[in-house]
């Protein structure tokens, strides 16, 4: 079975660090992707939430964050309830460019089945959807 990979590259009016607090925080994840329980540390659990009607906390994605370079580089395992499990890999690489960061995001190991290819384009469209968030809270 073949896989899939999505990516997407985003520029910001910001420094590295900046952008970097951004993806780490749990404060700062959730004004433009999900609030985290936790800031993310390497090595450890993660899950990113939203509030349910009654008040609890669902998980929306989570997985282990495998590796933080900050402020260049950080990778964590992710899956979603439609995923059933499967776990893919989210890279994030920063990089300082003239006026600010360029950003990168690879979401690797996505199955490429004709049957998960809706899964596929909702998760591509959730990128488009949370990074356009991301860009409007840093410029």
């Amino acid at each position: 079975m073949p896989n899939i990979s999505i990516t997407k590259t985003v520029f910001f009016n910001a420094s590295p660090a900046i952008v970097w607090t951004y993806l780490t925080e749990k404060e700062k994840l959730g004004k433009w992707f999900h609030p985290a329980e936790k800031d993310l540390e390497e090595g450890k659990d993660y899950a990113l939430v939203a509030m349910a009607d009654d008040g609890a906390l669902v998980p929306q994605c989570w997985g282990v964050v495998k590796k933080m370079n900050p402020p260049t580089e950080l990778v964590w395992s992710f899956t979603v309830k439609p995923m059933n499990g499967v776990m893919t890999t989210v890279t994030w690489t920063l990089e300082e460019c003239a006026g600010g960061t360029k950003l990168t995001l690879v979401h690797s190991g996505l199955p490429g089945t004709p049957d998960d290819f809706g899964l596929v384009k909702a998760l591509d469209a959730g990128w488009d959807m949370h990074l356009g968030r991301f860009r409007s809270e840093l410029d």
